[in-house]
């Protein structure tokens, strides 16, 4: 929960801006300032104060305890100009809690973190367990000295500045170790502890088997990322509280899914009880993995233990049509978090800036689209977190298919949606797109035309407003009249078609015209056609489907 506390008809303005963007996220805290503050920092995640940051901060200092608990405090200025993340930048959210409400706002985020500051992600904002010397090896990051990453275990990071000696050390890894005076470790959630247990047992024993097999194998609690057990124990009293005291989900599987699982202790008390031979072992390997601890047993719980795998992970990000301001903050937050990125040479250049130093940049030109699929796929597997980059959103005519084509289940693949140029063209001239419509690509270099063909007619038949993707180049001349011509079967000449060209972009052109005036020699493959149905209509210069055809009905009387 956010708490806000304001002091003054400008502050309370912006802050009840704020209540109204987040409902169901924030408390709005009156009464004397100071009770409000002392109020809001015990029972809130992080604070939004619309006050001075000297009023903020003699405010909260008296609250101070542990950075690692405390919560995270935004200022905000009277005006409303400036969200200034003034303690918790990174443990308590404020940095992103400063961004989120400048966005809101229209303010200026005010992020003073010195990895923030310089583009390097912090070592607490990982995601990750972070235990031993982390202010000094950051600092080491931050000024330039070689910092050696040792990785026992594999893990998608982002970017780092590192090297493969150094005085410093950035270690991944899931074991009991104790950091060195120069050493921040890392904890990946690289463990799978399967549980089983008898009706009723308790939880303190489940914890305490759980516990011994991690402790007796040298292993961190730090990277323990679930427990799993059969569909039939997932309402077991004592795993569910089990699981709850560690902090991990629990998860479940059929007693069938198990059986097939090869483990090294069957028995046949859990196969008489659950209907599989192991419940333990096989819940802990289901997902593949290394079997670190073999099935060990109490007086009424059994316990094995895991190690899965890191995994790559690929997100691939639809940047939208061009404009900056049209790329979402998700497809920001993973370009930001990516340590490899893949993408056509053009559309790299257009978010270049946004990379974190260091990342990796693998861009190619036109035509290599399957190629850049497999490099992307390839480097997810060798255990990276890789952006692979598209225009529009990455699954409308873009990378997200070929790239899924060969994605198999050994990676974690994220889809990030854009605008896409139909939407983009759309916003162009109205609300052309306000009833049925579909998209056709009219490039028949992946597609015969015969095909291309049967739907533009299917279209045009079922009365849909058509858009054109890749409508002409020059090797490609006549399937836009060809297309325009099928249509033109089944409209009439006046009806309304919408023609962008860059949409979103500086040069962002638009024509509004009929399917009988369009001279396709203005069509190239920068441009998006948008062809109207029988009831689109030019309405003070705007291209305008009505959302129903009783709309047309009572203007035709």
């Amino acid at each position: 929960m956010i708490g806000l506390i304001s002091a003054t008809a400008a502050g309370a303005a912006a802050r009840d801006r704020l209540a109204a963007a987040w409902p169901d996220r924030v408390r709005v805290y009156g009464g004397p300032v100071a009770d409000a503050v002392r109020t809001a920092f015990a029972e809130c995640d992080r604070l939004v104060c619309f006050l001075a940051t000297g009023a903020v901060v003699r405010l909260v200092a008296p609250l101070l305890a542990d950075k690692r608990t405390d919560p995270g405090v935004v200022a905000v200025d009277e005006a409303g100009r400036f969200a200034v993340a003034l303690l918790g930048g990174h443990g308590g959210g404020a940095n992103d809690l400063a961004r989120e409400v400048a966005g809101v706002l229209g303010a200026e985020p005010v992020v003073t973190t010195a990895t923030d500051a310089v583009g390097l992600p912090g070592l607490d904002t990982l995601g990750l367990p972070v235990e031993g010397a982390v202010a000094a090896v950051s600092r080491a990051l931050l000024d330039g000295e070689p910092v050696a990453l040792r990785a026992e275990v594999p893990w998608p990071l982002p970017p780092l500045p590192v090297a493969e000696r150094g005085a410093y050390v950035i270690r991944v890894t899931d074991r009991v170790v104790e950091p060195g005076e120069r050493e921040a470790v890392l904890r990946p959630p690289t463990l799978v502890a399967g549980v089983g247990a008898s009706r009723n047992a308790p939880a303190e024993e489940i914890l305490a088997l759980v516990e011994g097999a991690l402790r007796e194998a040298g292993l961190s609690p730090a990277s323990l990322a679930e427990l799993a057990t059969v569909d039939a124990k997932a309402e077991e009293p004592g795993i569910v509280a089990a699981a709850e005291r560690l902090g991990v989900p629990l998860v479940t599987y059929p007693a069938g899914e198990l059986a097939r699982v090869e483990v090294p202790n069957p028995s046949e008390a859990p196969l008489a009880a659950v209907g599989t031979p192991s419940v333990a072992e096989a819940a802990a390997l289901l997902r593949g993995g290394d079997l670190l601890v073999p099935k060990r047993k109490s007086a009424m719980a059994t316990c094995a233990v895991v190690r899965r795998p890191g995994r790559g992970r690929l997100a691939v990000v639809g940047l939208g049509p061009g404009a900056r301001d049209l790329l979402t903050p998700r497809a920001r937050e993973e370009l930001r978090r990516a340590s490899v990125l893949v993408g056509l040479d053009q559309y790299v250049d257009q978010i270049r800036d946004l990379l974190r130093p260091g990342t990796r940049v693998l861009e190619s030109g036109l035509g290599a689209e399957e190629e850049r699929a497999r490099t992307a796929v390839a480097q997810a597997r060798l255990g990276h977190a890789v952006a692979l980059i598209g225009s529009g959103d990455a699954g409308v005519y873009a990378m997200a298919s070929p790239a899924l084509a060969e994605a198999s289940d050994d990676i974690d693949v994220v889809g990030v949606p854009g605008v896409t140029a139909a939407l983009a063209a759309g916003a162009v001239l109205g609300a052309p797109l306000g009833h049925d419509h579909v998209s056709i690509s009219l490039s028949d270099l992946h597609t015969p035309w015969e095909v291309i063909e049967r739907r533009v007619r299917a279209a045009a038949e079922a009365d849909l407003v058509v858009t054109f993707y890749n409508p002409r180049s020059r090797g490609r001349d006549w399937q836009l009249p060809k297309a325009l011509a099928i249509l033109a079967e089944h409209r009439e000449p006046a009806t309304p078609v919408g023609v962008v060209r860059n949409a979103s972009r500086a040069d962002e052109s638009r024509l509004l015209t009929t399917l009988a005036a369009l001279d396709p020699a203005r069509v190239d493959m920068m441009t998006v056609v948008t062809v109207g149905n029988t009831a689109t209509r030019e309405i003070a210069g705007r291209m305008v489907t009505p959302r129903g055809y009783r709309w047309q009905e009572e203007t035709a009387r």
